[in-house]
């Protein structure tokens, strides 16, 4: 038996203007979590893309459990004991759990007929086995996301997977998801399978990796143990290639009058539930407002009502001195009100248009957009594409002309980040801005924030990572159950206590 489970050696993969894996060598021991380390671009889903059987290296060779294959389709790849959970789902929303996970290896009784029943009952035996608690009959659009990335895992378990790829698993789940998902990772490995984790944070790697092998710009940088010893800095440095710091340097701010006035606003959700309650709040220019609360506690229905995805049931919107609740997306954006959303790819991109397109889409109609006749000016908007790559590092493979569905979740990100920045908007909404980035890029994308902050701009960061919202804000409010607990200046409150507030506890008791 092979001292590896997985043996990459010499992979090389390109596309189209770029080398997404450069003759890298990897090398994974039988159950072990192995992650897999590297900046968004850095060729890490592709390399494992590879394994999986979904793109044909152009050199090198695999070997699973010291035995030279070829994985031409990802049906070898479930033969050979190999799942992955992308980090986009590939779930079918109207089916339920278990039809998601037997599609295509549907059970049958011995009239050939697909027995559910038999079906529902394996499932609960595994998601009982490995703590991946889920109801069967359950519609994928029911659930939450954390539940349907159970799904995806157990769809790996059900093939008889001893090899699990996670993708970037924690790019769109709540902190207490992450925790669960790490004990679940933890159970995988107690029952003998293999984990590689693609990923970059280094929190987690730290909490249940054995081993980190580093990829930078498609190429094996190195293989590092991981011990209670191991520096995150050291991590970080390996993955960027230079120094990186963790922590926010920003002046005291000088807040200016009021730009967004929230008074009593009250939002229901898709299906009528009342999720902001009679809720006000203030930003003002020149500061960063945060909001800080348990996922589901109100904030999307919040920043959908202030952005104008969802109408208000109650209450005012004021921005620069007037009411817009009744105002559409396009006139708030002309009247100056920027947007991050928190799900880059239903409200933020169109992944069929270019770079170049979507870092136009909110100002497409302008004179710097106007060609001969009334058509666009596609040259001008690829120029400021082309300064916005550069500015913003969007790793792409073909420049301006990239078509956005293309890029890896972080450089989809920061295609949003750059366009609402450049906009220059009165007030910024944002919601989970660095989700999914690497460390070099939140560590960017924070200095912009501040950066904005100075220049007058009026922000309300909306993130569920405590320690975003401690670094970056100058007031925190605290929000659960859709209403707002307490307001609070940066230094008059500690982490802990933030942290009671939102679970509930009032700002007197918790403080």
């Amino acid at each position: 038996m092979s001292e590896y489970a997985i043996e990459m050696l010499g992979i090389t993969k390109t596309f189209p203007g770029i080398i997404a894996n450069d003759n890298v060598d990897l090398r994974i021991r039988t159950n072990e979590v192995h992650a897999i380390l590297g900046e968004n671009g850095a060729g890490k889903s592709t390399l494992m893309s590879v394994l999986f059987g979904a793109y044909a290296p152009d050199s090198g060779e695999i070997r699973i459990k010291g035995k030279k294959v070829e994985i031409k389709n990802p049906n070898i790849a479930t033969e050979l004991g190999i799942g992955m959970v992308h980090q986009h789902f590939k779930l079918v929303h109207n089916y339920t759990v278990t039809e998601n996970i037997v599609l295509g290896r549907e059970p049958r009784n011995r009239f050939g007929i697909v027995s559910l029943a038999q079906a529902e009952k394996k499932v609960s035996e595994l998601s009982r086995r490995y703590g991946l608690s889920v109801d069967p009959r359950a519609k994928i659009d029911d659930i939450t996301v954390g539940q349907q990335q159970r799904v995806e895992i157990l769809k790996t378990l059900y093939s008889d997977s001893d090899i699990i790829i996670l993708d970037e698993p924690t790019a769109v789940l709540t902190p207490q998801e992450i925790d669960e998902l790490m004990d679940i990772i933890r159970t995988l490995k107690k029952e003998g399978k293999t984990i590689v984790l693609i990923t970059h944070k280094l929190k987690e790697i730290k909490a249940v990796a054995d081993r980190c092998s580093v990829l930078r710009r498609g190429r094996f940088i190195g293989c590092v143990d991981i011990t209670p010893e191991t520096e995150e800095q050291e991590l970080a440095t390996m993955m960027v290639g230079r120094s990186v710091r963790f922590d926010i340097d920003k002046a005291p701010c000088t807040p200016g009058e009021a730009v967004l006035e929230i008074k009593n606003l009250s939002v229901k959700d898709s299906v009528g539930t009342m999720k902001v309650k009679d809720l006000s709040l203030t930003v003002r220019r020149g500061e960063i407002m945060g909001v800080a609360g348990v996922d589901g506690n109100g904030q999307s229905e919040l920043l959908y009502a202030l952005s104008g995805l969802s109408p208000v049931a109650g209450g005012e919107i004021i921005l620069s001195g007037r009411v817009i609740n009744k105002d559409t997306i396009m006139e708030r954006i002309e009247e100056g009100m920027g947007h991050i959303p928190e799900d880059r790819r239903k409200h933020g991109l169109v992944a069929g248009l270019t770079v170049a397109e979507n870092l136009a889409l909110k100002d497409f109609n302008s004179d710097k957009y106007s060609g001969p006749f009334g058509m666009l000016n596609f040259r001008a908007m690829e120029e400021n594409a082309e300064k916005l790559i550069s500015e913003f590092d969007i790793r792409t493979a073909q420049g301006a002309v990239t078509e956005a569905g293309s890029l890896s979740g972080g450089n989809q990100q920061k295609v949003i980040v750059a366009r609402e920045i450049s906009l220059s908007p009165d007030v910024l909404l944002i919601a989970q801005p660095t989700r999914g980035l690497d460390v070099g890029a939140i560590e960017y994308i924070r200095k912009r924030i501040v950066e904005e902050r100075d220049k007058g701009r009026a922000i309300l960061l909306v993130s569920f990572e405590l320690d975003e919202i401690m670094n970056l804000c100058d007031r925190i409010a605290t929000i659960s159950k859709g209403s707002i607990v307490g307001v609070f200046d940066r230094d008059e409150v500690t982490s802990e206590e933030i942290g009671l507030m939102m679970t509930g506890i009032r700002a007197k008791e918790a403080k």
